[in-house]
């Protein structure tokens, strides 16, 4: 069941990464960030999805997904705000948060094999509050990158959630593991359809218009 959604969510990723690359010319630098982001994603998830196939620990590449998420979404963040107060914390939290996640696994190394709950709540909580400056900000000027924003704050906030408290119950119900990768899984779905809709909303009929001319 969760490999059905997991490779759902994969196909709609790819999709996503080929069109938006078709657009990577014209537009501006924060859709290149972004476009950069979907790439580094589909190659973690690829190459996560080979190594399970052939039986092969992968857990150490979520950390490359965590981090790889939050250091190019940071600097996605960095490109759209508007203000220069957030666009400080959004440079503050990216350092901080590679320092602390730094001195953690300095201090164990071990960690790198294992799942960091502390890594995904920190890296999910400063780009919530990133994706929260820019739904304000939005209130009161143009809904640039609308869905994108609005799927990063579900998915993120729904993920960490369902893995902090799949964390804590999967002793006392083995079972809980697999319907949190289920619901994730079902989550990342919801993530990818709203990058979608923000391509077909807010770039698609760019294209039309550019081949046109």
């Amino acid at each position: 069941m969760w490999s059905i959604f997991a490779n759902i969510g994969y196909v709609i990723l790819l999709l996503n990464l080929i069109l938006f690359l078709k657009g990577v010319r014209n537009e501006g630098k924060a859709y290149k960030i972004f476009t950069c982001y979907l790439g580094v994603t589909f190659v973690v998830q690829i190459v996560s999805k080979i190594m399970m196939k052939n039986h092969i620990n992968n857990l150490f590449l979520s950390h490359f997904y965590f981090i790889g998420q939050f250091i190019v979404l940071s600097l996605f963040y960095t490109n759209i705000l508007k203000e220069k107060f957030q666009k400080k914390v959004v440079k503050f939290g990216l350092f901080l948060g590679l320092i602390a996640l730094g001195i953690q696994y300095a201090n164990d190394v071990s960690l790198f094999l294992k799942f960091n709950l502390f890594e995904i709540f920190i890296t999910s909580f400063l780009l919530i509050l990133y994706a929260t400056f820019h739904f304000y900000n939005m209130l009161n000027e143009k809904k640039e990158f609308y869905y994108i924003n609005m799927g990063v704050l579900i998915y993120l906030f729904g993920s960490t959630i369902l893995f902090l408290v799949g964390n804590l119950t999967i002793v006392l119900s083995p079972k809980m593991n697999k319907i949190t990768w289920i619901l994730n899984s079902i989550l990342y779905i919801v993530y990818q359809v709203f990058i979608l809709v923000e391509w077909k909303k807010s770039f698609s009929k760019k294209r039309v218009f550019n081949t046109v001319l």
